[in-house]
């Protein structure tokens, strides 16, 4: 039950693309649009509170990964004349488990290892890897194809992008819907179905 003392801000709906794979198992709450063939695992955690989320097309967020659009520490949500800042995340980008995004800009095809963490202040461009328990927490533009690794979190640029993750998500794109429920898109558009 509510608390009735509690002050809650206007529950938005996501915006699901057709063709993306939203568990109902994750949780993802505020104004967030999700793009097409992107799969969202279960217990997987989209948090819009600053402002809206955008996902591109193409992109795969596994379990407990953690993308969260939040106030700065100093800010109140209930502050007057905050502008809301709006999140955006490329296409063909891997959220492995565990991970935490704050970033605020992804470009496209980077890979955040499970249990990285990823600040507010960071900009990464495209095809970067952010390797395992990785911490990025300074205020800076990650160059492209940088890949962050190391318990001392060492940087070199590869030669290359990351390939996307084409067949993995073909397959759980077939696969997840017969052990989960899916959240529910209107066909042709990205309207959600209400409850």
């Amino acid at each position: 039950m509510a608390d009735p003392n509690t002050k809650h801000m206007p529950q938005k709906s996501a915006n699901i693309a057709a063709g993306a794979v939203v568990c109902v198992e994750s949780e993802i709450r505020g104004d967030v649009t999700i793009g097409p063939r992107t799969v969202v695992h279960p217990k997987a955690r989209i948090i819009a509170e600053a402002g809206p989320i955008i996902i591109g097309e193409g992109n795969l967020i596994e379990e407990q990964a953690l993308i969260i659009n939040s106030y700065p520490e100093n800010i109140m949500p209930d502050t007057e004349g905050v502008e809301p800042k709006t999140m955006t995340i490329g296409i063909n980008n891997v959220f492995e488990v565990g991970c935490v995004s704050q970033a605020l800009k992804i470009g496209d095809n980077n890979v955040i290892e499970s249990k990285a963490d990823l600040g507010k202040n960071v900009i990464l461009t495209s095809g970067c890897i952010v390797g395992a328990c990785c911490q990025v927490n300074t205020c800076e533009v990650i160059p492209e194809n940088t890949v962050i690794y190391g318990s001392n979190c060492m940087r070199r640029v590869q030669t290359e992008r990351p390939q996307p993750q084409t067949l993995q998500l073909d397959f759980l794109m077939k696969i997840l819907p017969n052990y989960h429920h899916m959240k529910k898109t209107v066909k042709g558009t990205s309207t959600p179905v209400r409850n």
